[in-house]
C-alpha cells in the first residue's frame, strides 16, 4: 500500500518498503523471543502496554485502571478492556497511534472491520483466535516483519538471562540487549545504593572506592557485549556534564545516603563523561535521550507507579550541557554519541550545528511526542541543511509494543520517500542521489552508527 504516495515519492516508497527491519533501540522484552509463548490475549498485546494508548484515554476521563493498568487493572476481564478502548477509538483521529494501530489490526492481524464499540468483540475475537495459532508466535512474527536484528534494553543489573537463552535455542533470530546503567550512576535514584550492592554482587568487585565502581562498570559492559550489545542508553531529564577532579569525593557522600541533589546531577555528570570514555574504549555506541520531566502527575505515580504517560516535554540546552563530555572526548573518530531530544526547539538552534561539527555527534530520529508524519517532516526540514544526511543515525521504532515496529518504519519510510522527493522537485539533488539516500535513512545509516553490520 503506497497510500497517498505518487511521483517520485511512490517510486522512492516502493525501493524501500520491503528492505529488512533494523530495530536497534527498543523496548521489547527479551523473554517473549526466549520462550516464544502465545500473546496472552488482545488487551494485553496492544493495549494495557501502550501508554500512547493509555494516556489519551486518560486525558478524556477514562481511569487507568479501566484499562488493564495498576492493581485493580490487572483484575479486570480483558474483553472488557479492549471494549474501553474501541469505545473511545475516535479519540486518536489526527493521531500517529491511530496510524499504527490501523496497520496493526489491518496488514498485521488482517483485521477487515472498522474497530468500533460494535465491532469489539468480533475484533477481539478474530484476534484472540490469530493469537493461538503457531505463525503468530513472537518468533513466526520476528521473521514475518522481515526484522534482521532487534536490540532491547536492559539494566546494567540485569543477569540476561533471556538472552542466553535465545542465544542457547538455536533460533535465528538476532536480538541484542542495550546497556542502560542509569539505576548504578543515578546518586538520586532512591534505590542507588541497593544497586551499588546489587551491582558489587554480580561483579564481586569491591564498591567501597571509585576505581573499585568503575571496574565494575567496564565488566558489566564486557558481559553485556558478549550476548551482542553494541549501544548503551542513557534516559536524563537534563543535559549537564562536568570533570571532577576528584570524584570519589561525591561517590562516597552519595554511598552513605549523605549527597544533595545538587551531588548526584555533578556525579551523574562526570559519569556520562566516564562512560563516553569507556565507550572510546570498548566502542558501545552512545545514546542519550534527554528533555522528558518524568511522572509530573502525582497521584498517577502514587496510585500506579512510573511510566504512566504522565511524562511531559521540557526545554533544553544541549551547547552548555554536552561541553564538558565533548572538549574531553568528542574530537575522537572512536566514538558515536546518539543524541535523542523532545525540545525540537533545539534541532535546528543546537543539534544540528553540533553534530556538523563534533566527530563524534550523529542525531537520532524524531522521539516519542514527534514520532509522527509532521513530526518526520519537520525533523528533516530542520536538521538537514546543517548537519546533512551522513551525520543522522537512521531510524528506531523505540517501541515496547511489538506488532507496531512494522507500522513505525513503514511510517518513516513513507516520510523519507515525500523529503526526498521534494529535495528532487526542488533541484537540490537527482534521482540517484534520492534512492541511495533512501536506503540510507531506511537501514544502513542505524546499521553503521550502532555498529550492527552482520
Amino acid at each position: 500500500m503506497t497510500g497517498n504516495l505518487n511521483g517520485m515519492a511512490e517510486d522512492l516508497y516502493l525501493g524501500i518498503k520491503d528492505l529488512p527491519i533494523v530495530s536497534p533501540h527498543g523496548h521489547c522484552d527479551p523473554g517473549w523471543f526466549a520462550t516464544d509463548a502465545p500473546f496472552p490475549n488482545p488487551a494485553e498485546l496492544l493495549v494495557v502496554p501502550d501508554h500512547y494508548v493509555f494516556r489519551m484515554l486518560y486525558s478524556q476521563g477514562v481511569p487507568l485502571s479501566e484499562l488493564g493498568v495498576g492493581e485493580e487493572g490487572r483484575k479486570k476481564d480483558p474483553r472488557a478492556v479492549f471494549r474501553t478502548f474501541a469505545e473511545h477509538w475516535h479519540l486518536f483521529l489526527g493521531t500517529p497511534s491511530r496510524i499504527w494501530m490501523n496497520y496493526v489490526l489491518h496488514e498485521t492481524l488482517g483485521v477487515s472491520e472498522e474497530l468500533s464499540s460494535r465491532t469489539a468483540d468480533l475484533i477481539y475475537d478474530k484476534i484472540a483466535e490469530k493469537l493461538a495459532q503457531p505463525d503468530f508466535r513472537p518468533r513466526a512474527l520476528f521473521d514475518r516483519f522481515g526484522i534482521e536484528v532487534l536490540a532491547t534494553t536492559d539494566s546494567a543489573l540485569d543477569p540476561l538471562t533471556q538472552h542466553q537463552e535465545i542465544h542457547a535455542s538455536g533460533w535465528g533470530g538476532r536480538v541484542v540487549p542495550t546497556f542502560r546503567p542509569d539505576g548504578v550512576l543515578d546518586g538520586a535514584d532512591p534505590e542507588f545504593v541497593q544497586n551499588l550492592n546489587k551491582l558489587a554482587e554480580l561483579t564481586g568487585c569491591d564498591l567501597d572506592s571509585y576505581d573499585g565502581y568503575l571496574n565494575a562498570l567496564r565488566m558489566r559492559r564486557a558481559y553485556f557485549i558478549q550476548l551482542g550489545c553494541t549501544a548503551t542508553d542513557h534516559g536524563i531529564e537534563r543535559v549537564q556534564t562536568e570533570w571532577l577532579e576528584d570524584p570519589d569525593a561525591l561517590y562516597q557522600r552519595l554511598r552513605r545516603r549523605e549527597g544533595t541533589e545538587q551531588d548526584a546531577r555533578r556525579f551523574y555528570g562526570h559519569m556520562l563523561i566516564e562512560m563516553a570514555q569507556m565507550s572510546v574504549d570498548d566502542g558501545l555506541t552512545m545514546q542519550i535521550h534527554a528533555g522528558s520531566k518524568r511522572n509530573t502527575n502525582d497521584s498517577v505515580m502514587r496510585d500506579f507507579g512510573r511510566d504512566k504517560g504522565a511524562d511531559i516535554p521540557i526545554a533544553m540546552d544541549w551547547v552548555t550541557g554536552l561541553e564538558a563530555l565533548l572538549n574531553r572526548v568528542g574530537n575522537s573518530a572512536e566514538l558515536r554519541i546518539i543524541l535523542f531530544t523532545l525540545d525540537e526547539g533545539t534541532y535546528a538552534r543546537e543539534l544540528a550545528p553540533m553534530a556538523g561539527h563534533w566527530p563524534c555527534l550523529r542525531i537520532g530520529p524524531p522521539w516519542w511526542f514527534h514520532d509522527s508524519p509532521a513530526g518526520i517532516a519537520r525533523y528533516f526540514d530542520q536538521v538537514v541543511e546543517t548537519a546533512g544526511y551522513y551525520n543522522l543515525a537512521g531510524f528506531n521504532d523505540d517501541t515496547r509494543a511489538f506488532l507496531s515496529i512494522p507500522a513505525r518504519h513503514d511510517l518513516w519510510r513513507r516520510g523519507v520517500a515525500i523529503h526526498l522527493a521534494e529535495q528532487v522537485a526542488r533541484g537540490y539533488f537527482g534521482r540517484d542521489s534520492a534512492e541511495h539516500l533512501a536506503r540510507l535513512l531506511a537501514v544502513d545509516l542505524a546499521k553503521q552508527v550502532y555498529g550492527l553490520q552482520s
